[in-house]
C-alpha cells in the first residue's frame, strides 16, 4: 500500500532523512521507533508532503506521492493524528469531528462513521457538546485519532499516540488502535513507547539518524539486543 524508496529529505541544508525505505502492506500495523530527532516525524511529513523529498519516491496504491499536495494525498486516502494533538479548542467534539470528514463526498457515509468513533471512544459520545479546549489529554487524544478516522482513510498515521498519557490510558489506546486495524484500517504508528508499539504491531522499523538500521516483525524486534538495550531500558 504505501512504499517509500531511498527518500532523502532536507530542512534547509540539513538532511532529515538519508535514504529512508520502507513499506507497508495493507491490512498490517507497522511502527517506526526511534530517538527524538531520529526522523520519525520528518518520515510522516514526507509522506503528507509537508515536506518534499529532495531524492526517493513515496507510493500509495502505485500513485507517486512526492510531487502532489497535501489535500491531494489526503484525498487519496491518509489521514493523520498528528503529535501533540492540535484539535480545534474552541469548537466542539462534534464540530472537530464533522471538519475530519470535510474531504468526503458521500455525506450520506458520515452520521454511520460518526457512531464508529462513538464505539471505539464511548467518552466523546458524553462530551460531543463540549469544546475540545476543555477535554482531557487522554480525550483530546481520542478526538484526534477519531477526527482522523472520519476520514475514512484507507492508511492512517499515528505520531505518537501515548504522549503525555498515563499508564492505564496508553493500555487503553493501543487496545483501540488494534481495534481500528481489525475494523479494516492499516497503520503507520510513529511512537517512543517501543515496547508498547512493538506489541500491536506486525512489523517493526528502527531509525537512527534519518537512516532505517533495523527491520524485522514486531516479535523478533522485542527479542534484539539492540532493541532491548537502546529503546527498552533492558541490559
Amino acid at each position: 500500500m504505501l512504499d517509500l524508496a531511498d527518500v532523502h529529505t532536507y530542512y534547509g541544508n540539513i538532511r532529515a532523512l538519508r535514504g529512508l525505505s520502507l513499506s507497508v502492506a495493507r491490512g498490517e500495523i507497522v511502527t517506526l521507533i526511534g530517538a527524538n530527532g531520529a526522523g520519525k516525524t520528518t518520515t510522516l511529513r514526507t509522506i503528507l508532503g509537508l515536506v518534499r523529498p529532495r531524492r526517493g519516491s513515496v507510493s500509495f496504491n502505485g500513485t507517486r506521492l512526492d510531487a502532489m499536495s497535501t489535500d491531494r494525498i489526503v484525498r487519496l486516502g491518509i489521514a493523520q493524528s498528528p503529535e501533540g494533538r492540535h484539535i480545534f479548542p474552541r469548537m466542539s467534539v462534534l464540530e472537530n469531528l464533522e471538519l475530519g470528514a470535510f474531504v468526503r463526498s458521500d455525506r450520506d457515509g458520515i452520521a454511520p462513521d460518526l457512531e464508529r468513533v462513538f464505539a471505539l471512544f464511548p467518552r466523546l459520545r458524553e462530551r460531543v457538546t463540549q469544546k475540545g479546549g476543555t477535554l482531557s489529554g487522554g480525550e483530546q487524544q481520542m478526538l484526534a485519532i477519531s477526527r482522523a478516522l472520519m476520514a475514512r482513510p484507507g492508511l492512517l498515521l499515528l505520531d505518537e499516540p501515548s504522549m503525555g498519557l498515563s499508564p492505564i490510558l496508553v493500555e487503553t489506546i493501543f487496545r483501540i488502535i488494534q481495534d481500528i486495524n481489525r475494523q479494516g484500517t492499516t497503520i503507520l504508528l510513529v511512537e517512543q513507547n517501543a515496547r508498547m508499539a512493538l506489541r500491536v504491531a506486525h512489523r517493526g522499523y528502527v531509525i537512527q539518524t534519518g537512516r532505517i538500521v533495523l527491520h524485522d516483525a514486531a516479535a523478533a524486534l522485542l527479542r534484539s539486543d539492540l532493541v532491548r538495550k537502546t529503546y527498552l531500558g533492558e541490559k
